[in-house]
C-alpha cells in the first residue's frame, strides 16, 4: 500500500514524509500515560514522587491500582500508531520508516514539550517499538529484560540491557547503515535516560521492583 506521500530515495516527497513522520511521532510520544493519569485523573503528578520519573515503574510504585493498566495502554498504543504511521509514510522502505518514527516517538516520550520536557525513560514504548519492528529484535530485547529483571529484581538493569542490545540485534537482523544509525540513537537514548540508575546500581542503593506499591 502506498503511503500518503510516496517518494523515492530523494526529492521533496521524501523530505515531507520525514517531516510529517517526525512531527506526528514526536507528538504521539508526548502523550505520556503516567503524567496524564497522575496529573489529570489523580491530580497528583507522578514526577513529584519517588524517582521523579514519568514512567510505568515509578507510577506503579507510587500509585499502583488499576490505573496502571491505563498507563500501559497509553504508552503501548502511541508507539504502535507511530510505527504504523512511519511504515505507511515511508512506503518505499517501511522498515526504515518504523525505526525513524520509533526514534521520534521515544524523543516525545522522554522530552514531551507539553510537560516541560520531563518525561519517562522509554522502556515500555521502546519495547513496543521493538515488537512492531521484528519478533527477533523483540525476543532479544524483551527476553534479556525479563530474565535480568526477574533474577535481580532491578528493572533498571533489564532496561539497560534492552537499550544496549537493541542496536546490536538490529544490526544483526538488518545490516543497513541507516537502520543501524537510527537503532543506535534509540538504544543510546534509553541508556542515557538511565544514567542515574547506573550510578545507583554501582553504589548498591538502586530500588528493587515489587508488585506491591510503596505505602
Amino acid at each position: 500500500m502506498e503511503g500518503f506521500i510516496y517518494a523515492g530515495p530523494s526529492g521533496v516527497g521524501l523530505i515531507l514524509s520525514m517531516v510529517i513522520a517526525a512531527a506526528a511521532s514526536y507528538f504521539l510520544g508526548c502523550f505520556n500515560g503516567a503524567v496524564i493519569v497522575s496529573k489529570y485523573i489523580l491530580r497528583d503528578d507522578v514526577r513529584n514522587h519517588g524517582s521523579g520519573n514519568a514512567g510505568l515503574t515509578n507510577f506503579h510504585r507510587t500509585f499502583g491500582g488499576g490505573l496502571t493498566f491505563v498507563v500501559i495502554l497509553c504508552d503501548v498504543m502511541k508507539a504502535v500508531i507511530a510505527v504504523l504511521l512511519g511504515s505507511w509514510l515511508f512506503a518505499w522502505d517501511p522498515l526504515l520508516g518504523k525505526y525513524f518514527a520509533g526514534l521520534f516517538c521515544l524523543l516525545g516520550h522522554m522530552f514531551p514539550c507539553m510537560f516541560k520536557f520531563k518525561g519517562g525513560k522509554g522502556i515500555l514504548s521502546g519495547g513496543t517499538i521493538a515488537l512492531m519492528i521484528d519478533w527477533r529484535v523483540a525476543l532479544v530485547v524483551w527476553g534479556g529484560f525479563l530474565i535480568l529483571t526477574i533474577l535481580t529484581k532491578y528493572v533498571s538493569l533489564g532496561s539497560l540491557w534492552a537499550g544496549a542490545s537493541f542496536p546490536f540485534v538490529s544490526w544483526y537482523c538488518y545490516p543497513d547503515v541507516r537502520v543501524v544509525v537510527l537503532a543506535f540513537l534509540c538504544g543510546g537514548l534509553v541508556v542515557w535516560q538511565h544514567r542515574a540508575n547506573i550510578r545507583r546500581l554501582l553504589a548498591g542503593n538502586e530500588n528493587k521492583f515489587s508488585l506491591h506499591r510503596k505505602s
